[in-house]
């Protein structure tokens, strides 16, 4: 299934006055000072990260689970995962990484598993 994705109108009318909000509130914070305004805009960008991928202590875990579970089989291929270096799949990008949502894979499946679906 294919990411969802704003349309013109919702760029225009939704995402464009939440960023300039966002960008004032980030100036008027920072209060003129530079090093404050880039470590802001880090910090930011790190946290919208996690709001959709989750923190890299829960991927790990879920990692593990999936790895039991899977009985150490990629879930495209079926031959055996590597110890480190297997890839969280997402069935739907948007429902995030959850169990229901992941598989365990290969990163070679993986690749050839989103050229598939012209995602790459």
């Amino acid at each position: 299934m294919a990411n969802p994705l704003l349309t013109e109108a919702q760029r225009k009318e939704l995402y464009a006055p939440l960023f300039q909000r966002v960008v004032e509130d980030l100036k008027r914070t920072a209060g003129g000072d530079p090093k404050v305004m880039w470590a802001m805009r880090r910090k930011l960008a790190k946290e919208l990260v996690y709001l959709e991928r989750g923190t890299p202590m829960l991927r790990r875990k879920l990692q593990i689970q999936k790895m039991k579970e899977q009985q150490r089989r990629c879930a495209i291929c079926g031959k055996a995962l590597p110890e480190r270096n297997a890839e969280l799949d997402r069935f739907d990008a948007y429902l995030g990484y959850t169990p229901e949502n992941t598989r365990l894979v290969h990163h070679d499946c993986h690749v050839e598993d989103q050229k598939k679906k012209n995602y790459a």
